[in-house]
């Protein structure tokens, strides 16, 4: 039987998944834990689709320390990082 191989967005979200609370990652580092080091505007449109509270994708920020996108806007990004103890 052969095993499933997991997509690019499978992998992504698995990383996020594992972000702890108060920590961040940025989307080059969510890149390259995936196994696509360059591929880090690709984490960013994945995780633009995500709608599920269980992917902190609220936790992955920009290289240059710049906050990034979050579908669900900026404001509630912010909210969510402070909640959880992260400075801004």
């Amino acid at each position: 039987m052969k095993k499933k191989t997991q997509t690019f967005k499978e992998r992504v979200f698995a990383v996020v998944r594992k972000i702890p609370k108060g920590k961040t990652l940025t989307y080059k580092q969510v890149a390259a834990r995936a196994g696509s080091p360059k591929a880090y505007r690709a984490v960013g449109s994945i995780l633009s689709t995500n709608y599920d509270p269980k992917i902190p994708c609220h936790r992955v920020l920009r290289s240059d320390g710049g906050l990034g996108g979050y579908n669900r806007g900026l404001k509630a990004k912010v909210a969510k990082l402070r909640s959880e103890g992260y400075t801004i």
